[in-house]
């Protein structure tokens, strides 16, 4: 069931993409839009909707290369494609320390959201 709901996830971005619903604009991730950003992050899609998932490798070293920039790991998880796939913020906000990533923003306010 959760591999169904990924793959249904991941279909609906490809669509909003396609149909242009995306832009690409710089910002708070550079010279990528945030929504663009949002798809490197595939991999936590479960993660990222149940806190009890595990997370898996290639979710943890994607969120380190995003997380880099808070703004940007904020604006992705806040994004209208993380949005759209079923991202629940409170959740996937809590992803950096699941990943026992060290140098996390720890406290850093992501919308009304505050990293842990």
């Amino acid at each position: 069931m959760a591999a169904a709901m990924k793959l249904i996830s991941v279909l609906g971005l490809i669509v909003l993409i396609s149909l242009g619903k995306v832009v690409d604009a710089a910002g708070e991730c550079g010279k990528s839009a945030p929504d663009n950003e949002a798809m490197k992050l595939a991999p936590c899609a479960e993660a990222a909707q149940d806190e009890n998932a595990p997370v898996s490798a290639s979710c943890c070293a994607q969120v380190r290369k995003i997380g880099q920039s808070p703004k940007c790991l904020c604006a992705v998880m806040l994004s209208n494609t993380a949005k759209a796939s079923g991202i629940k913020p409170e959740i996937a906000i809590t992803i950096p320390k699941r990943c026992n990533i060290a140098n996390r923003p720890v406290g850093y306010r992501c919308g009304a959201y505050t990293l842990p």
